[in-house]
Formats: C-alpha cells, structure tokens, sequence
C-alpha cells in the first residue's frame, strides 16, 4: 500500500528547512518528508556561492526605496522588507535559545551594510534616501557621509585611486549581517532529521497529481539506481526554487496558470587573497545600470562561509534555460504553455531595456566586468579575482488584466484554494525573508489551526502580528535582543574577558 504521510516538502533548501523546523515546533506529531535531488541539501540556491546572503533588510539596497517619475521616494517597501527580516531573526534567536539551532556564528555574522554612489544625481538621490529613514525605529543609527576620509573608515578599498574631484556619497548600518543560508539549511534539516523527519537526498519528485480524497500522491525518484517509488501526502510544499514551476504546473492547480519564468544566470568575480579581503568589511550596494533587474544591482560583498572570509563583486547577469544550477537546458521549454505564452510575451515586449541589458552583460568581457569591479575598488588588480559562476534566478511573469503579462520581480506565493499545497516562484528577497513567507502560507493554508498556532508562533517570533517600526522601544528591545543571542555583538562580561585577557598578555 502506497503510505500516507502529514506533510511532503519538495527541495531541501532554505524554505524547506523554515518550513518544515515551524510545522514541526506547532505539530510535533505529524509526519514530515522531504525530498531533494542533489546529493547534499542547501545546495542550489541556498548554496552561499549561489546568492548574496545579505539578510535583506533593505539597510543598503536601493530598489527597495524607488524614485517616482516626480522625484518622490517611499519608505514603505523598504521598511516592510525590514520588518519581514526581523521576524527571521527573531525565530533564529529562538531557535538558538531553545537549543534548535547551535551555535549561531556558523550561519549569521555582523556585517556592516552600506550603499556607495558617485556622480551628483547619485548622490543626490542617497541623500534623500538617507533623509527618508534615518528617523524610522527599524533604521536608527543609518549613517550618511560625503567625506571620502569618513567613507574610507568604513570601507578602506573605496577611496584609494578615486579622482577627488568625483562627487561620492555612503550610507552605513552596523546592524547589517552576512548570512550563510546553507548552513542554516543543514542545521535546521538536521535538527528535523534528529527529531523524527526522514530527509531524502538524490530523489526527485517527478509526478504530482491531485486524488480523490484530498491528497497529493508523489512520483520519486531516486538518482543513484533511478528506482521509482510513490507515497501520498495531506500537505505539499514546493520549495524547489527554479524547478517549482514545472511542478505546481503538474499539480493543475488554477492558481498556477498564466505564471511563467525567465532564467537569468549569476556570476561573481571572488577573491580571497587575505590582504585584499581585510581592507573591506561590508556589503557595500550600488545603483543599478538602466534596465537592470533589482537582482543586478551591483554590490561589493564580504561573504563568511566555514568561518572564512572571502569578496564577492558582481553579480553580472546572464543567460540560459536552465530553471536550476544543475538543472536541464529544456527547462524554459517545457514550461511554456498556452495559458502562459501571451503573459510572457507582453512582459516581453515592456521589457525590452531588459533583454537589451542581458545581451550586453552577456557578451561582456573580462576587461568589461573588471571595469566594473572598479568603479567600486579603483585598485583593484586582475590576478587577484577569479569569475565564479552563481545560482540561476527565475523571474516570474505572470498575466495582468490590464497589460496582458507583467515582469514580477521578488518572491510569489503560490497556494491552492483548498489549503493543501503552496509553492514559491521569483527570486530576492527570498531566502532573507523566509520566516514571513511561511507565515503567509499558514495563513492561508491553515487557517483552522491558526487560533490556537498563535501563541507559540508569538513565543518564537515575538513581532508576529504587530509593526516593529511603530514602535520604536519594541524595535530597539527585538534589535537587541537578536543581536545579543545570535552573537552579533560582544557580550559585556566577554568583552571584560577579552580585556582582561590583553591586560595579561601586556
């Protein structure tokens, strides 16, 4: 007989992980499987190779704060996105405190988030950037400099062989933060692992169909032998990132037709070259080229993976077919339906900017993209970067009753009407956001269970339901509070310790 299990996660990344370590904490008797094609999970795009890791909090990045055709700005998107961050540091903190996740200084650390433009329209622009937010609770302590002297404490390889005559400007945030959201998947699968959940890797799920009584039955795969197996489940989630469309798309659920997805591939010029890597510590974000998509907008980053530091610049966007790293070359292809085609074609058609910019990035070559690279490090020297190829990003296009087919960019929540399966589809924020995401499918998906989930859901993730920024002593105690456990600030007895210590060796 074919088993019947509570909840089947598709894709052992990092929504997966948030996912299923929540329904876990709220339903410890259920049943949780998950399946992932790779060998490893948190491989793809949690892979900290494969995106950013910023921990979005829209501290840095300015397409989160658009300009208007009259000049106006709105704080709006940047504090929501803010406030979506902070409800996945508080669960962190939690899961931290109740000994759900170890040490933290294995997935998160402090890194300070600025913004850096020249040119007087830039600057210009920061400036009334900085103006718009420098008093909201959630961005207390945003600093704003036009000093290269100033700007050069913050981020030393900025200023050396910069013309003084170039108008600069910087914002700063020390409460900024690098994360590695592969670790964070492994440790939160391992944990689910630990406490009953089974975690198959090398499976794919190759079929997902609807059945009489409400279930989902589930086509697997393993890729070691290519044995087939089938299992049914009463909740599916598919977190599969490029490859969730093809599935929700297999699930003929209604609120997947009219979605389709555009692939852009990744790169990063990396370094680790020791000396190189200690004159910068910070995620330093740019203004995008017209016609960029929000996911290339440049930014000059310090990255922690394994303890190490390394320097990403980029990304350079590209193209191919793929849905996935590791996927196949036939995935655009075989998602192109006809419910699909006119949406894709008329955000075609308002994206031409778009296409004209992929193709220049494309062709571009080495010297091109170290231009680039030097624009925000003038001294930067070729032998030092090498070109790493990252995750594949799939924007989604989707039908619009008034322009046929829109570009969405940013993360799409996908769910059934009967509440048993959801999906994700698009790109950043993603992965920084993932504690809001999962609250938003509980809200649809289990809005029975939800009256009695709250209360441990506000033990976990205290904010839940209120507004951070309305508050500024709330957003200051949770600031602190996440700081403090996750370790992304000294202790005060580690500190006297510390000096103690030097005190000692002197």
């Amino acid at each position: 007989m074919t088993k019947t299990i509570d909840v089947a996660l598709i894709g052992g990344g990092i929504m997966s992980a948030t996912l299923g370590a929540l329904l876990h904490r709220l339903e410890p008797e259920w049943t949780i499987e998950v399946f992932e094609r790779l060998p490893k999970v948190g491989e793809e795009s949690s892979n900290p190779w494969n995106n950013a890791g910023t921990g979005h909090a829209a501290l840095c990045e300015l397409n989160y704060t658009p300009e208007g055709p009259d000049g106006s700005m709105s704080s709006a998107k940047a504090i929501d996105i803010n406030e979506q961050f902070q409800l996945s540091r508080q669960l962190w903190a939690s899961f931290v405190e109740d000994g759900t996740l170890p040490d933290p200084r294995g997935f998160i650390s402090p890194t300070p988030h600025m913004t850096f433009v020249w040119g007087e329209q830039n600057v210009d622009f920061l400036r009334r950037r900085w103006e718009l937010l420098k008093d909201e609770p959630l961005f207390a302590g945003l600093e704003y400099s036009e000093d290269a002297e100033v700007i050069r404490t913050w981020a030393p390889s900025l200023i050396p062989g910069r013309k003084k005559s170039q108008p600069i400007a910087a914002t700063r945030s020390t409460d900024g933060t690098d994360v590695d959201f592969g670790a964070l998947t492994r440790m939160l699968l391992e944990r689910l692992q630990a406490d009953g959940a089974k975690v198959h890797t090398d499976t794919s799920v190759t079929g997902l169909k609807r059945q009489a009584d409400g279930t989902w039955r589930l086509k697997v795969r393993q890729e070691v032998g290519r044995n087939p197996a089938q299992l049914q489940a009463r909740f599916v989630f598919v977190g599969a990132g490029g490859g969730a469309l093809k599935l929700l798309q297999q699930a003929k659920i209604p609120e997947a037709k009219g979605f389709a997805g555009f692939p852009i591939t990744g790169a990063f010029l990396r370094t680790d070259n020791p000396d190189v890597v200690a004159q910068h510590d910070a995620k330093v974000y740019g203004k995008a080229s017209v016609g960029a998509p929000p996911m290339s907008v440049p930014h000059l980053d310090t990255r922690v993976v394994d303890g190490e530091a390394s320097l990403l610049f980029g990304p350079y966007a590209g193209f191919s077919p793929k849905y996935l790293k590791t996927g196949s070359y036939t995935d655009m292809f075989e998602t192109i339906k006809t419910h699909n085609i006119w949406p894709m074609v008329r955000a075609g058609l308002a994206n031409l900017d778009l296409v004209g910019y992929l193709a220049g990035q494309v062709f571009a070559s080495r010297a091109q993209r170290l231009d680039a690279l030097r624009e925000f490090m003038p001294n930067a020297r070729d032998e030092d970067w090498r070109l790493i190829t990252a995750g594949q990003r799939v924007q989604v296009m989707k039908k619009d009753p008034e322009k046929g087919g829109v570009l969405q960019f940013g993360t799409e929540v996908v769910t059934g009407a009967d509440g048993t399966i959801a999906g994700l589809l698009g790109a950043s924020p993603g992965a920084s956001t993932a504690v809001h995401i999962m609250l938003t499918i509980f809200e649809r998906c289990f809005p029975e269970q939800m009256p009695r989930w709250r209360d441990t859901i506000r033990e976990l993730i205290p904010s839940y339901g209120t507004k951070l920024n309305a508050d500024p002593g709330a957003a200051r105690e949770s600031l602190s509070r996440t700081a403090r456990v996750l370790r992304l600030v000294e202790e005060p007895e580690r500190q006297l310790e510390a000096a103690g210590s030097a005190a000692a060796s002197a």
